[in-house]
């Protein structure tokens, strides 16, 4: 029973005891466990909030980033416009240069065969005069063969020029 109902010099010694030990403790040993959590809540508040200012750097440089992944995106979507119109236009300019090259080939591969005609004709007609002359030396020499047709054709000629 003494366990259900203490002495009273017990309960006095220990009231003693708990309030010595309370005042040691909020004297010298309160001041410092509080300063400490104080320290320590405000390390915890100062940590949230320069990871709650992080948070929204991260979030601006990331729409920063995206603002300048779409301007990469556009100047390349412009660059490759520009390089298919200078392709179009060197395909265009090749063609262009091939089928002005092809006419002058062309105008040139006519002429040469004009000219070429021309050279042929006159060849030909030089040729188609000798044989003429050729033949119409054959023919006069046949003709004259004889002195009577040579007289003949004298006496003709001599009326030809008096009527003349």
């Amino acid at each position: 029973m003494d366990l259900i109902l203490p002495d009273f010099g017990l309960l006095f010694w220990t009231a003693l005891v708990f309030v010595l030990l309370l005042f040691v403790i909020t004297k010298f040993i309160w001041k410092p466990i509080l300063s400490m959590v104080n320290e320590r809540e405000q390390k915890i508040a100062e940590s949230l909030e320069l990871a709650e200012r992080t948070k929204e750097e991260m979030k601006s440089l990331q729409a920063e980033n995206e603002n300048i992944l779409k301007q990469a995106r556009a100047e390349r979507d412009g660059m490759l416009k520009d390089a298919r119109e200078v392709a179009a236009k060197m395909v265009e300019d090749a063609k262009t240069g091939a089928k002005t090259e092809s006419e002058k080939i062309l105008a040139a591969a006519r002429q040469s065969i004009e000219s070429e005609k021309a050279a042929a004709v006159a060849e030909l007609k030089t040729q188609v005069a000798s044989f003429a002359l050729e033949i119409a030396e054959k023919v006069i020499r046949g003709e004259l063969s004889s002195d009577d047709k040579q007289k003949m054709l004298a006496e003709k000629l001599a009326g030809d020029i008096n009527m003349n």
